[in-house]
């Protein structure tokens, strides 16, 4: 059988995307575009991208710092609940388990949730910044 006729309509490109935002910009604008997403390492479409989905926010953009931040973040977490299931696996199966040991543990959660939470929120903000020079 031959191969199935795609539908006339928008054509997808290898991303997914396939919906298209047309914007004005004078010259001054477009080359101030250009020449910020030239210094984040970024095309010009990339950049804007970013920038409309940070301001929407729908989706944040993670430079190499933030992801090594929320990496370390991430493995803290993971290592916590190792732990946390240790405790649990004991107390099903009936041992007694020291109280400190629980707060200790349920401290750990609180700290790097609260890590987590503020790494999260000053991501954009430093994102932001970063993309517009300012310090």
């Amino acid at each position: 059988m031959a191969e199935a006729v795609r539908k006339a309509g928008r054509k997808r490109d290898a991303t997914g995307m396939s919906r298209h935002l047309t914007v004005r910009l004078s010259d001054a604008e477009y080359l101030a575009v250009q020449d910020a997403a030239l210094a984040a390492g970024m095309t010009a479409s990339a950049f804007f991208r970013s920038l409309t989905l940070e301001g929407a926010g729908v989706r944040p953009v993670f430079n190499d710092e933030d992801r090594t931040i929320l990496s370390i973040l991430h493995e803290d977490m993971r290592k916590i609940g190792v732990n946390l299931n240790q405790v649990a696996r004991s107390l099903n199966a009936g041992r007694v388990v020291d109280a400190g040991e629980v707060k200790i543990a349920l401290r750990n959660v609180e700290r790097i949730a609260d890590a987590t939470r503020h790494e999260l929120r000053h991501a954009s903000i430093r994102a932001g910044n970063s993309r517009r020079g300012a310090v």
